[in-house]
């Protein structure tokens, strides 16, 4: 049995990281499309780093939880047979016990040289902006895919989507593409389409099934129901 999850914000809040955009959408008075493109970079980069650093930061202070734990345990079923894509750019579930996830949205504990494009790890600020320990040059900037560019491993995604037996989708909005549209192209491989999440999302329709509830009460429910 193939099986590609997909994870959302929903599942990191149950943890106390933040959701991207919630309340008024505002971070210290900016919009976070300000903070998370390409061109705000190039406007501002000081509060950009400043805003990662400090979401960098907080990652100290929150832990994995009963979803993320669950996965793990999947994980040791189902090994090389299992992939967990999240749109997270925390550590959550590799500290919850899980190796095989792939992070389309790049990481927050990671930083991307805009000089020799290497890709580190990283964990202190980057608004200081110290040198990349590859080149030298002092061009790192988060390795967070912002607005108006392309997820990471889009080509992996879609062949194992296209392979998966089930699709699981855990914590998402279901809004935002082109994570959205990855139930629709699984259900077309032949997959069983199922949503896990705390409300119904907007694309709740599309799936075979759909339960709504806390993801640290439902994945590992799951998990239990699909290892019989």
């Amino acid at each position: 049995m193939k099986v590609v999850v997909l994870t959302g914000a929903g599942v990191s809040a149950e943890s106390g990281v933040p959701t991207f955009r919630d309340a008024d959408g505002l971070w210290e008075g900016h919009r976070v499309e300000d903070v998370a493109t390409p061109e705000a970079y190039d406007l501002q980069p000081s509060v950009v780093h400043r805003f990662y650093d400090a979401r960098r930061a907080a990652l100290a202070g929150v832990e994995p939880n009963d979803a993320h734990r669950a996965l793990a345990v999947l994980e040791e079923a189902l090994g090389d047979d299992l992939l967990v894509v999240t749109q997270n750019i925390d550590d959550l579930h590799e500290r919850g016990g899980s190796t095989r996830v792939l992070h389309m949205h790049g990481e927050l504990r990671s930083a991307l040289c805009r000089g020799c494009r290497s890709r580190v790890a990283w964990t202190e600020d980057l608004g200081d902006y110290p040198p990349c320990p590859r080149c030298g040059v002092s061009e790192l900037r988060p390795d967070v895919v912002w607005f108006g560019e392309i997820p990471y491993e889009m080509d992996r995604i879609m062949a194992a989507l296209e392979e998966a037996d089930v699709f699981v989708s855990i914590g998402t909005s279901g809004a935002v593409y082109p994570a959205a549209g990855f139930v629709q192209y699984a259900a077309a491989g032949g997959a069983r389409t199922v949503e896990l999440n705390l409300e119904p999302s907007a694309g709740s329709h599309l799936f075979d099934d759909a339960r709504h509830g806390p993801a640290s009460v439902l994945v590992p429910a799951f998990v239990r129901e699909l290892l019989g």
